[in-house]
């Protein structure tokens, strides 16, 4: 496949279509020349070693969620409010990285994690940081006859928590997507790696929010204070699904639910009492 892909770059690579087939039905694109993923299976293979899991980019949803469900219990949970039962079974992780869409959910989860997006164009091989992928909207670094080949992550990451924002609590695409992953040693922050979908034209990490928590104390006053970097990190848009006002406070207040989530406060939108 990847020979194939070399000698047609233009062709168009299909695994679970749950997005490209919109490009058909609501466009009225032809996609020819086409190439269906679903016999490549190289690329839906997963597997652990050295603390980190290797993830093919053809591995569905559904499977990559039973995989990550005990030890990434919040990105599991994520990955169980993709759409429908059906769509996790067809959908692949790569697509949804591939497709680039800043509303796709894998990516703020994995950026959080500290992915790294593994290239294929030909036999060569190249590998980067899944947030360098992303370079503008609907624009990857991605070269023509490249293809996304797998991503590997952490297989651990006790303070992941991913949160998601729609209209619907299942089956609906998000207003805002926020993945939290922030190392607290001896009462302060030595690291963190937050990340969002739905708050810019693509996948992002919010380095403002990052750097003003990071070297501080991990406290309520520090959080508060980290709040207001969110409008440094992020410009969103109005639309159907929300304002930019009504983003911009979300994505901060998800801030102090991480917080308070890791504190052992209940945070759970389910459990929620008059």
């Amino acid at each position: 496949m990847a020979e194939w892909y070399l000698a047609n770059p233009a062709a168009t690579l299909i695994a679970g279509a749950t997005d490209v087939g919109l490009w058909v039905t609501k466009a009225l694109r032809d996609l020819s020349p086409v190439a269906f993923l679903n016999g490549v299976t190289d690329l839906q293979q997963i597997e652990r070693q050295g603390g980190m899991l290797h993830v093919g980019a053809g591995v569905t949803i559904a499977a990559l969620r039973e995989a990550v469900a005990e030890r990434l219990p919040s990105f599991g949970e994520l990955l169980r409010r993709y759409a429908s039962e059906q769509v996790r079974n067809a959908a692949t992780i790569g697509g949804n990285i591939a497709n680039g869409s800043p509303i796709g959910d894998g990516p703020p989860a994995l950026i959080a994690l500290g992915a790294v997006l593994h290239l294929r164009r030909g036999e060569e091989m190249r590998s980067i940081p899944l947030e360098s992928f992303f370079l503008d909207y609907r624009k990857q670094d991605r070269r023509a006859g490249e293809f996304v080949a797998g991503v590997s992550f952490p297989e651990t990451a006790p303070a992941l928590r991913c949160y998601k924002l729609s209209k619907r609590f299942d089956q609906d695409i998000s207003a805002v997507c926020g993945c939290f992953n922030v190392t607290v040693e001896g009462g302060r922050v030595t690291a963190a790696r937050i990340a969002f979908g739905g708050m810019a034209g693509v996948p992002k990490r919010a380095a403002a929010v990052e750097a003003a928590l990071v070297g501080r104390a991990w406290d309520e006053a520090t959080v508060r204070g980290a709040m207001g970097a969110f409008a440094a990190d992020f410009t969103p848009l109005s639309d159907m699904r929300a304002t930019a006002g009504y983003r911009l406070e979300a994505a901060a207040n998800m801030l102090l639910r991480y917080f308070h989530d890791l504190s052992g406060v209940p945070v759970s939108v389910l459990e929620v009492q008059p």
